[in-house]
């Protein structure tokens, strides 16, 4: 098959290589508003270039891969469903809560398959976690912990651009809960702080947070995020229950170092980023996307999955600049 890829900034250019390495795709088109960008991925991918997004959907192309910056995802998404090509569109549908709806009202019918790029549901140990909790193993759930700590904040200007730490990074622990739990949250109650790079606060944003999630079945789940781990990239879960208790992330490349006496784990190199965490779940998420367009699965996270870990995040930030728990009815204005 033929895709298409819209935006080489790091994860464009990332997808492009994941995207050439895989069996069902014949050739790749690109497109970026930075010519040299997508000549570069052009010469590197053996890509044919596109002038504009316009250019690219009239390519021939049988699925699209938003990769561009999130103010462009609403617009994308609705070009590549207007020309009835599948849509692959990387994580948050939009800037804004307002603006994500308005797409799903736009796309809904359509018939036209639009994934979101929400990696950690093809991670080996996430998905071995879902599994574990719809088969009983762990009994009725009390505790879920999520972590996700940056090495070092993203620059300035990603910050300020970001919508803030829960909509660009929490909001991954918050869809994996979800969908590893297979409960919705009801409220949050959400806090943070600042203690590294002045910008971050200067954005109005914190650099380190905790959020507590009530979930529909009473189970709480407890979320840490940072801009600032030293040691590395780390994302864990751990789900405790009355029968069992188990975690994913505790790898010899878990970022994190034991002083306990006599204690070798973990030994290996501590994992340095999000793209070699998670190269296979990339690896396995553009799979999907590639029989998406086949036609032979549908969309393994939709428009709507989206959207409710947005609303999550919604509620956490709204929580955290107003020191009290608020409801997820609130924030939807139900």
């Amino acid at each position: 098959m033929r895709i298409g890829i819209l935006g080489l900034g790091r994860i464009g250019a990332f997808h492009a290589e994941t995207l050439s390495g895989l069996d069902a795709v014949e050739s790749l088109v690109v497109t970026d508003p930075f010519a040299d960008a997508a000549k570069a991925a052009a010469e590197r991918f053996g890509a044919e270039v596109a002038d504009s997004p316009e250019a690219l959907l009239a390519a021939g192309v049988d699925g699209i891969v938003v990769a561009a910056a999130t103010d462009a995802h609403p617009a994308l998404i609705r070009a590549g469903v207007a020309a009835g090509v599948p849509v692959f569109c990387e994580k948050p549908v939009a800037r804004t809560m307002a603006e994500g709806v308005g797409v799903l009202e736009a796309v809904r019918g359509s018939g036209v398959p639009i994934q979101i790029g929400y990696n950690r549901r093809f991670d080996t140990g996430f998905a071995a976690a879902r599994a574990a909790v719809r088969a009983g193993e762990l009994g009725k759930l009390h505790t879920v912990r999520s972590t996700t700590l940056d090495p070092a904040p993203p620059p300035a200007a990603y910050v300020a651009a970001s919508g803030g730490i829960f909509r660009d990074c929490s909001v991954h622990d918050f869809d994996i809960i979800r969908w590893v739990t297979g409960r919705e949250v009801t409220e949050v109650y959400a806090v943070g702080g600042n203690r590294g790079a002045d910008y971050i606060a200067a954005a109005g944003d914190a650099d380190t947070t905790g959020a507590i999630l009530t979930l529909d079945d009473g189970t709480i789940a407890v979320v840490s995020n940072s801009r600032h781990n030293a040691r590395g990239y780390d994302v864990r879960m751990e789900l405790h229950g009355f029968a069992d208790s188990i975690a994913v992330g505790l790898d010899d490349q878990l970022p994190l170092r034991s002083v306990e006496p006599g204690v070798t784990f973990p030994s290996g190199t501590p994992h340095d980023f999000f793209m070699d965490r998670f190269t296979a779940a990339y690896r396995a998420e553009l799979t999907a996307f590639t029989e998406v367009v086949a036609g032979t699965r549908p969309s393994p996270c939709t428009v709507e999955d989206a959207l409710e870990a947005g609303w999550i995040a919604e509620a956490c930030t709204l929580s955290l600049h107003e020191h009290r728990p608020v409801t997820l009815a609130e924030v939807r204005g139900e």
